[in-house]
């Protein structure tokens, strides 16, 4: 049997993979990266930094590219079959990487390089490395070093399962409305939600937890009790309110123990001291005292926004006590009172095509570069694929190249994310120069009647900050692998390009270039955009509380609980202590959202959420340069882009990410703009 995970001439053959090829692959793989371990780790093999690359690099780097496509699938395409071959594999993958940052002999093959023999990113490379081994538990001995490795097992375990759990349980409700009931949802909503429970033989209209229907739901349905059954169901996914199979409350207590015990192990007080040193801040007291006074300085905006709902809901939609399904249904109402437009008649004019070339469109005027469609196996059919190239005296050079995978389905892990194919490398085997490819993946409503999909300003935003992330991978001109693109950068900066990437959907330039009402094809009418932009800073200081909200408890929880001896409740007493410090709304008691906190138990963010609201920072006055320098119309300066493009995206993770701020905006970071941006001066509000 040929295997399609052992193909490497070029791109993943994603529409060949099945589950029987998984245990196979491992099998030969692994193989293959312990033998090199073996060899790289010989007395004799010599401490300099080419040969190890040359040989454990590059199997490594096949066996995580492999592993990688298999791990892609298990998010997009998610089949019982393909879990459980996952699963199955997944100790065996966990405990390569364990052993493999965590050997002695390795370690003491790095720290025996002589960095004068390195060039600048060989450098940044080498220093991450050693102090990656020191985090990876090789300077760890016997039964201490022994536990370590059982720890990284069982938190791979307890992270995948987690994961499972909460998209099994968001899969596992619908509710079938009558057409009565739906009474304020768009026609699109509508006409999709029938066609969901038409293509059960069903009757009425399939409600589900996947955004492009819970949304929409929250926001428009005039039905309370509607939006209370969709309410009830999405904050008590994956908890004792549900299944008790997908309950991940004691997943939550192991993971928590785990980590804290990592750290022990490792001479770290807690999680999120050890979290932080890879990082850009310098401690997790640092960050907490930067959310403290983040938070100090947006509650009085927050309280604002909490009262002007309170006073419309009374006054102009007779809800004399909202409850936590009213809220979204009411800032939507507010928003279409006090600025006259609302979100739908927006989407309007937001077709999926015209975005995307929309998008294109800016990114290769800024940033020197085509987009061209490219072919590829992809993994379902409204997957696309493209190539990035720039022009150069010998030619069109391919830059780099991305799948964009836009919709939502049964059996795809929600929320947005771009992840890597491949990076940048200059092959040590064969001298060849690889090019980066990357993953865009999203969660956007199909499209209906015929008509192209229709997307929320929201959804722009969501696009053009995963993009943002596809092009600090794609545009890095550096060719040392594990510093190029995303890798090697801080975990708190790596939000720095796609957040930057967000200002330029409040453009008048760039919109006008991505807007076709679906039905006329008029553009988007100035008159909407300047309601829009009014509106842009709506409740601003009721999410970014939100957005503390999530960080604070994230970074207490890796702090100052102590995981070990906790009670059963302890998680969620943490969490009502954080809001009674920082947040202004009332939020329900059978509310579960530690439950379905992805991004911290199983997406890489755990101690590091707070990473948004740093990076944010980092992202509003990098743009303040734009701001700055644009033209007399508004039009981004195209010198500016070619300073941003070099300094950030270009140099990825080969210097510190301070280094690559200064050098584009001559100075560290400064809070002004981020509070500009989102409408919080120093001066309080009225």
């Amino acid at each position: 049997m040929t295997n399609p995970l052992l193909d490497f001439k070029d791109l993943p053959l994603f529409d060949q993979i099945r589950p029987e090829h998984v245990a196979p692959a491992v099998d030969v793989l692994l193989a293959d990266a312990d033998a090199a371990l073996q060899t790289a780790t010989a007395p004799e093999f010599p401490a300099d930094w080419n040969a190890i690359a040359k040989v454990l690099d590059v199997a490594s780097e096949r066996f995580s590219r492999a592993w990688g496509a298999v791990g892609h699938l298990n998010a997009v395409a998610d089949t019982p079959e393909l879990r459980a071959a996952y699963n199955e594999a997944m100790p065996r993958v966990t405990a390569f990487w364990t052993r493999l940052g965590s050997d002695e002999r390795l370690y003491a093959k790095y720290k025996a390089i002589d960095p004068a023999t390195l060039n600048t990113e060989q450098r940044q490379a080498h220093r991450n490395a050693v102090r990656n081994f020191v985090l990876g538990g090789a300077e760890l001995q016997g039964e201490a070093k022994k536990r370590f490795a059982e720890i990284q097992e069982r938190q791979a375990e307890l992270s995948q399962k987690f994961s499972e759990n909460a998209l099994d349980a968001t899969d596992a409700f619908a509710y079938f409305a009558q057409f009565g009931e739906l009474e304020g949802l768009p026609e699109d909503v509508i006409s999709a939600a029938r066609a969901a429970a038409e293509a059960e033989g069903k009757q009425g209209y399939k409600l589900t937890l996947k955004m492009p229907s819970y949304l929409p739901v929250m926001q428009f349905a005039k039905s309370s009790a509607l939006r209370e059954t969709l309410y009830r169901a999405y904050v008590t996914r994956a908890s004792e309110f549900g299944d008790p199979a997908l309950d991940n409350t004691e997943l939550i207590r192991e993971i928590l123990a785990l980590r804290q015990e990592e750290a022990k192990l490792l001479g770290y007080p807690n999680f999120g001291e050890l979290s932080i040193v890879p990082k850009m801040a310098e401690s997790a007291d640092q960050v907490i005292r930067f959310l403290r006074d983040l938070a100090t300085k947006a509650r009085p905006f927050g309280e604002r926004d909490l009262a002007d709902l309170r006073v419309f809901a009374s006054q102009q939609l007779s809800i004399g006590d909202p409850q936590p399904w009213d809220w979204s249904y009411i800032g939507e109402k507010l928003k279409e009172a006090r600025y006259a437009f609302s979100e739908q008649e927006v989407k309007q004019y937001f077709t999926a095509p015209k975005v995307m070339a929309g998008l294109f469109k800016i990114v290769e005027t800024l940033f020197e570069v085509s987009i061209r469609r490219d072919s590829a196996p992809v993994w379902h059919s409204s997957v696309e694929f493209y190539r990035i190239e720039r022009q150069t005296p010998e030619g069109r050079q391919k830059v780099g190249q991305f799948y964009l995978d836009p919709s939502a389905r049964a059996a795809k892990r929600g929320g947005a994310w771009m992840d890597d194919v491949r990076a940048r490398w200059l092959r040590p085997d064969n001298g060849t120069l690889q090019t980066p490819v990357a993953q865009l993946v999203c969660n956007f409503a199909e499209g209906v009647d015929g008509k192209p999909p229709l997307l929320t300003h929201d959804d722009v935003t969501t696009l053009f900050h995963e993009f943002g992330h596809g092009l600090h991978h794609m545009l890095t001109q550096v060719n040392e692998r594990d510093v190029s693109g995303i890798s090697g950068v801080e975990w708190d900066a790596v939000e720095l390009p796609s957040q930057f990437m967000e200002n330029f959907c409040w453009e008048w330039e760039v919109l006008a270039h991505m807007t076709a009402h679906v039905d006329s094809g008029e553009p988007l009418p100035r008159a909407l955009f300047d309601k829009m932009i009014a509106a842009k800073n709506f409740q601003s200081g009721l999410q970014t509380l939100r957005q503390i909200e999530f960080s604070l408890f994230d970074m207490l929880l890796h702090t100052e609980h102590d995981a070990a001896s906790a009670k059963p409740g302890d998680v969620m007493a943490l969490l009502e202590k954080v809001r009674a410090e920082v947040a202004v709304m009332p939020s329900p008691p059978f509310s579960r959202t530690p439950n379905t906190f992805s991004h911290i138990f199983s997406g890489g963010y755990a101690a590091g959420y707070y990473s948004y609201k740093w990076a944010e920072v980092l992202s509003a006055d990098a743009y303040a340069a734009f701001e700055e320098t644009a033209g007399a119309n508004g039009e981004p300066s195209i010198e500016t882009g070619r300073r941003y493009r070099q300094a950030i995206l270009e140099a990825g993770g080969s210097r510190t990410a301070m280094e690559s701020f200064k050098a584009f905006r001559g100075r560290e970071p400064q809070l002004d703009a981020l509070l500009r941006h989102q409408g919080m001066t120093e001066a309080q509000p009225a």
